[in-house]
């Protein structure tokens, strides 16, 4: 998508919608490159995601353990959700925030928007960093209902991080990020040793 009074270094000829559902969208857009020649983009349509780094005040993040289909394996990860119709990435932050981890922020400072698969997906998420934490709770979306709260120690993020404990792209990008933010530094990697 370009912006208003940009041009589209690949203009679309042709686009149709071949599927809808709940959340996201998939079209097959016709476009021309540079060169001249038409080739086709299959694109997944979706409104946009918000993410929350929540760091209580003893210095842990709360994340959320829950099975993903999609990679048939349960993640650990940061609170996030599809934002609604109508609904900004921050209002969605704390939405998601009192849904899955009970909980309401003082304050959301705004980390980063970024794209995560811009190859094929229109998803921008929005990522907060959530202090002045208190309880708040909504009832949790009826398709989670194995979502399980999980304190995790600040410091110990680089070491789940380098075990494959946390291999979500968001939770990657908002824990690294918040932990630039509050001015953690990630422990210096032990360096190999030269073998003779």
């Amino acid at each position: 998508m370009t912006g208003a009074g940009t041009t589209s270094a690949e203009p679309t000829i042709a686009s149709r919608l071949v599927f809808q559902g709940r959340i996201a969208g998939v079209r097959v857009d016709e476009v021309r490159l540079p060169s001249g020649r038409i080739v086709r983009r299959e694109i997944v349509e979706h409104p946009g995601a918000a993410a929350v780094v929540a760091v209580t005040d003893d210095g842990h993040v709360v994340m959320v353990r829950q099975y993903r289909k999609a990679v048939e394996a349960p993640l650990l990860e940061i609170p996030a959700g599809t934002l609604e119709a109508g609904e900004s990435p921050e209002r969605c932050a704390h939405r998601e925030l009192a849904e899955e981890a009970s909980l309401q922020a003082a304050a959301l400072t705004p980390l980063v928007t970024y794209y995560p698969s811009p190859g094929i997906l229109t998803e921008a998420i929005t990522i907060f960093l959530a202090r002045g934490l208190s309880r708040r709770v909504l009832p949790a979306d009826a398709g989670e209902e194995d979502l399980r709260v999980e304190r995790v120690p600040l410091a110990r993020i680089p070491s789940l991080i380098d075990a494959g404990e946390i291999r979500d792209g968001k939770s990657l990008v908002g824990l690294l990020l918040a932990m630039r933010a509050i001015g953690v530094a990630s422990p210096q990697r032990p360096r190999a040793r030269k073998t003779r």
